[in-house]
């Protein structure tokens, strides 16, 4: 599965092709000329420690090469710290868009089942992992390697013998690196899950704070949240020491390649006249060509953990949308409102059946009450005539016409439904009334707002339709949210509604008006 993510991460990064080209280009020519920046210091090194005076004109000839060289890496590599940054911030937005439009094809189910901080958690913290994760890699690989291709030839170039005892230890690096990541990987893993976990039950108990506080649930609630708290910081300390140890470990195998670097060279120096510029030379490009290796090492860890977020991020653009509409549906333009239950079955478990052969005749104009004792199936009997859920059998008819060969959205927009549990969005109460309908207008707002008897309340705030409601209404009675969105419906003027405890929180005499 993390190699599956991994490729799935190269197919969204390839979807930028001119910045990645123009990243490769920028990263060759920065690393190429810091490689050669150690034969360069090694031949100045030459004409100070040579035979004879110092030959200050050829040293100061040095001196400015080095600095244009410096001048041009560094214009280059911030060209191209620019564009990883281009690269990450455009992939990870990719992911995201994808995610969230993914989202809004999932059934129902899919939101009854998964818990919704974890579903926030992997659209936002599992992303923001990705993206770190993202441009750390790119920003370290990408040099790294034409650090070390580059450096590794012109080390050869220097000195076969001294060279091939830096190759003989680089591969201690890397075995201990996959040791350790290994290790890491599951944790990190299991780490993101966790703190889903965390982010979905802070969601609980903030948006249910009455009841906890009605209950006197606080205690509880605070030692649960530690339990899962203490889970998270367990894995996180896992998962972090065994990142920890990547640096070190490879640091002091790349201490021990300096040491034999020095002593392997003063040994050539005085059996074969290696010179002392070119024993720097080497020094300088042991530190250059091990430095990459441990960068690279080092986000190696954090590489797994953006991983483990793109395995949970894929795992909804994974997730089967609602089946497309059938060839041949219809669109019904003028709904008269008849509906009939003909032999309908159901159970959202396959082993429990919840409706059994049910049967019933709505006829336009009706006003049904569905009654019984919770958990009876009424709410069901909802998600059923809206397609949320599929019937196992039967048939459910508008106007004679089974709903299967009704296009879902067209169906949908032919009910208008309120429910106890009401949603506003923040924004202005204008915003909220028409959010069935954007292109409203001003008098059509306002008449359905009189119509759910809310309109007065509005007319008495200092801003009138332009105040703006607080995160999920919460500058709002109960009361008063309902009547909004019961404005909301009354505004599309649908040929059906579906009223589900709609005024519970409306006093009596408002409800009578409205009725």
């Amino acid at each position: 599965m993390k190699k599956n993510s991994l490729f799935r991460l190269f197919r969204y990064i390839g979807n930028h092709k001119i910045y990645m080209g123009i990243s490769l280009i920028c990263a060759l020519i920065s690393n190429i000329l810091m490689a050669f920046i150690p034969f360069i210091v090694g031949k100045g090194i030459d004409k100070i420690v040579g035979k004879g005076a110092v030959d200050f004109d050829n040293l100061l000839k040095i001196i400015i090469i080095l600095a244009v060289v410096y001048l041009i890496s560094s214009l280059f590599m911030w060209i191209f710290t620019v564009i990883a940054n281009i690269i990450a911030f455009k992939t990870v937005k990719d992911i995201r868009n994808e995610a969230f439009d993914k989202i809004s094809t999932l059934p129902l189910k899919y939101f009854d089942k998964n818990a919704h901080g974890d579903i926030m958690s992997r659209l936002t913290n599992d992303i923001e992992a990705i993206s770190d994760g993202l441009l750390q890699g790119i920003t370290q690989f990408y040099p790294g390697i034409v650090t070390i291709i580059s450096s590794l030839v012109l080390m050869f170039a220097l000195s076969v013998k001294i060279t091939l005892v830096i190759l003989l230890m680089t591969p201690l690096c890397f075995i201990i690196a996959s040791f350790i990541t290994s290790r890491s990987n599951k944790m990190f893993k299991e780490q993101q899950k966790t703190v889903g976990e965390l982010n979905g039950y802070i969601e609980e108990i903030i948006g249910n704070q009455k009841v906890v506080k009605v209950f006197g649930y606080e205690k509880r609630s605070e030692e649960k949240f530690k339990e899962i708290n203490r889970r998270l910081y367990k894995c996180g300390q896992q998962a972090q020491f065994y990142s920890s140890l990547t640096n070190p470990s490879t640091t002091f195998v790349n201490n021990i390649i300096y040491v034999l670097v020095g002593v392997v060279g003063g040994l050539l120096s005085v059996l074969s006249g290696l010179s002392v510029g070119t024993i720097s030379s080497f020094l300088t490009y042991s530190t250059q060509f091990s430095q990459p290796i441990n960068n690279i090492t080092s986000v190696a860890t954090q590489l797994q953990a953006a991983l483990a977020s793109c395995e949970r991020v894929f795992s909804i653009i994974d997730e089967t949308p609602e089946p497309t509409d059938l060839e041949n549906t219809k669109k019904i333009t003028n709904c008269e409102g008849n509906i009939t239950f003909d032999n309908v079955s159901f159970s959202y478990v396959k082993e429990i059946p919840l409706i059994n052969g049910f049967n019933a005749e709505i006829r336009k104009g009706n006003t049904i009450a569905i009654v019984g004792p919770t958990g009876a199936g009424k709410t069901t009997m909802v998600n059923l005539l809206m397609r949320f859920y599929d019937i196992n059998k039967g048939k459910i008819l508008i106007d004679g016409i089974d709903i299967y060969e009704i296009k879902r959205n067209n169906l949908r927009s032919l009910f208008g439904m309120v429910l106890q549990d009401t949603w506003l969005f923040e924004g202005t109460i204008r915003e909220n009334i028409a959010y069935g309908k954007q292109e409203a207008t001003e008098s059509e707002i306002e008449n359905a707002a009189k119509a759910a008897h809310i309109h007065s309340f509005i007319k008495r705030l200092p801003e009138g339709y332009d105040t703006v409601i607080t995160e999920a209404g919460a500058n709002l009675s109960e009361g008063q949210k309902q009547l909004l969105t019961i404005a909301r419906v009354m505004l599309i003027d649908p040929p059906m509604l579906i009223l589900d405890e709609a005024t519970s929180s409306v006093d009596t005499r408002t409800e009578i008006k409205i009725q």
